[in-house]
């Protein structure tokens, strides 16, 4: 089989990390940074949505969406519990075990038990960090095994969850300046994680993946950090219905360009080193003695 058409010396795109895989990683890392959210900024709403109630259910059922998505991409659901049996080596079964103590810890954030919300939180925040590094742990992929990947993970998962809390703060009929000033952070950590550890790997990628990343790294600059950082400072100068509207649209933009990042990441950039073949073999051709 030919290099051009599968595996050979040349560099080919994995194939078993799909659309579900990302969806995992989009899913989870917005419903984890959207619980960090709801504990440091959720209090004080309108009793009517009694917040943090629903930033916590929210947050809940995105990371439960992104796990049913790994449980498609199994190919014998019937076995997903193996997933449990390896957490000293698995970054995936610990995301698995973590995942087992998040949801009781928010059960008990909704039914008001106190602490509740930062119990939550903070093992929102360990399911994020065994989410980031599961993709570096495939060493065969040079577009994931940098420790920049995982600090970058982890900085778009904070600006998808906080760009949702901008989302609900059309509903809740008031917004947080603390929060707005975190998103505001977050974008600019963001845009400087992702030059360093696009710096990281750019000298290891395939041709196509680094295409694929340009492509991505043009998104999160314009889509993902300028626009909605003018937004956001538009929206609080202005205030009212109008400025809540822009935070809202500022709240999208940063959590729409994080998850198209991820995909991309997943499915377009996750080409392999290829083979590293001092010597290809031509038929016909003896070895000068």
């Amino acid at each position: 089989m030919s290099a051009a058409s599968g595996f050979g010396p040349n560099p080919w795109q994995q194939t078993s990390w799909d659309w579900r895989a990302a969806g995992n990683f989009i899913c989870g890392g917005a419903g984890t940074g959207l619980l960090v959210a709801a504990a440091l900024f959720g209090a004080g709403a309108p009793s009517s949505l009694r917040s943090p109630d629903w930033l916590v259910f929210t947050g809940l059922a995105l990371v439960g969406l992104g796990l049913a998505c790994v449980w498609l991409e199994i190919g014998r659901p019937l076995r997903a519990l193996n997933v449990f049996i390896n957490p000293r080596t698995s970054w995936m079964s610990r995301e698995a075990w973590v995942s087992v103590a998040l949801f009781p810890a928010g059960l008990a954030a909704l039914l008001g038990l106190s602490g509740g919300v930062f119990a939550t939180a903070a093992l929102a925040l360990l399911f994020l960090y065994c989410q980031s590094r599961m993709l570096p742990a495939a060493r065969g992929i040079p577009a994931w095994r940098s420790v920049w990947f995982s600090v970058f993970f982890m900085l778009t998962a904070g600006c998808e969850g906080f760009g949702i809390f901008q989302l609900f703060g059309l509903i809740r009929g008031s917004a947080s300046d603390g929060a707005l000033l975190a998103l505001l952070v977050l974008l600019a950590a963001r845009l400087l994680g992702w030059r360093r550890y696009r710096s990281a790997v750019d000298a290891s990628l395939a041709g196509r993946a680094r295409s694929a990343l340009d492509l991505a790294g043009r998104s999160l600059l314009i889509v993902g950090s300028a626009v909605p950082g003018l937004l956001l400072l538009a929206g609080y100068f202005l205030g009212g219905s109008v400025g809540a509207v822009l935070m809202a649209v500022a709240g999208l933009c940063a959590a729409g360009a994080g998850a198209r990042v991820k995909y991309i990441l997943v499915t377009r950039a996750s080409f392999n080193q290829g083979f590293a073949l001092s010597k290809m073999p031509v038929r016909g051709v003896r070895p000068v003695s």
